[in-house]
């Protein structure tokens, strides 16, 4: 099943702009089958700061992604970027 809307980003609610990718809320190695729409610096940013693991226990919810902290910042440094906006995206600090 995928979502049909894709005016905006799933993660930062900014209008898309020429690139769009598709975010498996649920990964599909844990089954998960719901796509959203993201912009490619955001889906980096998911999948730098959440594991496949974390992402299936949030279970496609996507407030528990916004509480993580990194993602917190990164939301607030992109808000007033242009849709196509590109950076090289910070990985998680283990």
């Amino acid at each position: 099943m995928t979502e049909t809307n894709c005016e905006t980003c799933w993660l930062c609610e900014r209008p898309l702009g020429r690139r769009v990718q598709w975010h498996h809320t649920v990964p599909k190695a844990k089954k998960g089958r719901l796509t959203v729409p993201v912009h490619p610096i955001c889906h980096r940013t998911i999948h730098a700061h959440a594991t496949n693991a974390q992402l299936a226990r949030m279970n496609g919810a996507r407030g528990p992604l916004l509480a993580l902290e990194e993602v917190e910042k990164f939301l607030r440094w992109i808000a007033d970027k242009p849709p196509d906006f590109h950076a090289p995206t910070r990985r998680r600090k283990d």
